[in-house]
């Protein structure tokens, strides 16, 4: 069974994460963002990010559609609590599709006991 992954910004739970994706040899993990609340979408994601001074990588008011640079207050907590540190993360996505979140540059071994399926999925790419 996958784990679910708790989200925050601030001391806010905003939703969860399976973090089904990754880029093992870099560190990565994303996965789908699920919002705990409607609510909680393009508007909310580009209000926070303008009140608190969050650079955004891409908008595009006419579709719904963002990307955040790196937003310090967003924490992913494993089920143990354990916040899954990176050198930075995102948001990205759109009303319409939804959206992902990814942490970047996980630092080894943590990443390897964390999330042993994504490494072990990378190494059978090079299995003969």
């Amino acid at each position: 069974m996958e784990k679910e992954y708790s989200i925050y910004l601030g001391s806010n739970k905003i939703g969860t994460t399976r973090l089904e994706k990754a880029d093992a040899p870099m560190g990565v993990v994303f996965g789908e963002l699920r919002f705990d609340e409607k609510e909680w979408n393009y508007d909310f994601i580009k209000s926070y990010c303008n009140d608190n001074d969050i650079e955004l990588a891409d908008d595009y008011p006419e579709d719904k559609l963002i990307a955040t640079r790196t937003i310090d207050s967003l924490v992913i907590r494993n089920e143990q609590g354990i916040e899954i540190k990176g050198v930075g993360n995102q948001i990205s996505g759109m009303d319409s599709e939804g959206f992902e979140i990814s942490i970047e540059g996980i630092a080894y071994p943590f990443y390897e006991e964390e999330f042993p399926h994504h490494v072990k999925a990378y190494n059978e790419m090079f299995k003969e």
